[in-house]
């Protein structure tokens, strides 16, 4: 008795095995007619199927250049943020040692980042410098004329900061401290809101990109999905008699909906990879351009001549496959509820 159960188990778990096998080389069989069925699918509606690629590769378009267009803008803002320095002119012949403490003072306020400070003599040589290949100025420049212009010359301080939209402590201590009130140069007063106007500019045009890239790509997107749908509905409508037979034959609803779904994958893989080639050298084309108004393209350049480049193109793919995807089932569920 005990000899027979323990036969009994060996049976049963080698049963167990077969139909694990069998089932699993089943599901292997049913995928690979599904994928073939599908690649038909494709071919049989090339038109449709042409038209749904292309509507959708350009949506995928749309929504780089909304992502770029975003980060790029955003990247000018921050770069011309960070170039700004707000100079406070002192008084000719501010002594050195006035200026350092005058420095210390500033430099208690967090949003300073670097501060830089300059005497009339350094002032009058950075202007030497800045016209050494200018004889005729260098000509007229004698001992008495150095004088007179480092007497006239205001003393300077040039500080960057962290944020530039929050200037409001370091304009009150500017305005209100003793010292800062007794050597500040009452005719020349200080550069805070140099470039401000360009700055909101680009920021505002960043906004500007990213809702209207948003709003198109929205469009764009609809469009494809109602271009897929349509393109899987006639395909369907087409099959109907042979769908009407694999029902009656037995086929479950995801054997009949699979092909569908992957022929709209195929869609999507396409455009991903024409997205992504036209993406690709239309941004190379453009961005050498864009750099020479003083846009800042560095950080999109450096993904896109990294190895990150094969992330993007995958990207691209995977959200034509999840576009596809979605329009088939939408058509497919519809029918088949019908049905």
């Amino acid at each position: 008795m005990i000899e027979k159960e323990k036969k009994l188990k060996k049976v049963s778990k080698k049963s167990l095995k077969t139909m694990q096998k069998n089932r699993s080389r089943h599901l292997l069989r049913e995928q690979a007619r599904i994928v073939k069925y599908g690649t038909k699918g494709f071919g049989r509606n090339i038109w449709l199927s042409t038209a749904a690629t292309a509507v959708m590769a350009f949506t995928l378009i749309i929504l780089f250049i909304t992502i770029v267009a975003s980060v790029i803008l955003s990247n000018t803002a921050q770069m011309m943020k960070d170039k700004i320095d707000i100079t406070i002119y002192f008084k000719p012949v501010t002594t050195a040692e006035k200026l350092s403490e005058l420095e210390g003072k500033i430099r208690e306020d967090k949003n300073i980042k670097s501060v830089e400070i300059s005497t009339s003599e350094q002032e009058y040589e950075k202007f030497l410098e800045e016209n050494a290949e200018s004889d005729e100025i260098i000509n007229i420049l004698d001992e008495d004329m150095k004088e007179l212009m480092i007497a006239k010359m205001q003393s300077t301080m040039r500080i960057k900061v962290h944020d530039i939209d929050n200037l409001d402590s370091i304009k009150d201590l500017v305005e209100n401290d003793e010292l800062f009130r007794t050597y500040t140069d009452k005719e020349k007063l200080p550069t805070y809101d140099v470039n401000r106007v360009e700055i909101a500019t680009i920021t505002s045009w960043a906004r500007i990109a990213r809702t209207a890239g948003i709003i198109l790509a929205a469009v764009f997107l609809v469009i494809s999905i109602l271009i897929i749908f349509s393109t899987i509905r006639m395909a369907i409508f087409s099959r109907r008699e042979e769908i009407y037979m694999m029902k009656l034959v037995g086929a479950d609803k995801r054997f009949i909906r699979g092909p569908f779904l992957i022929e709209a994958e195929i869609c999507g893989i396409i455009a991903g990879i024409i997205a992504g080639i036209v993406s690709y050298f239309g941004f190379k084309f453009v961005s050498p351009k864009l750099a020479s108004y003083g846009i800042n393209v560095e950080q999109i350049d450096n993904i896109l001549d990294s190895n990150q480049l094969i992330l993007v193109f995958l990207i691209f793919i995977a959200a034509g496959i999840v576009i596809g995807r979605i329009s088939a089932r939408l058509a497919v569920s519809r029918y088949l509820n019908k049905a």
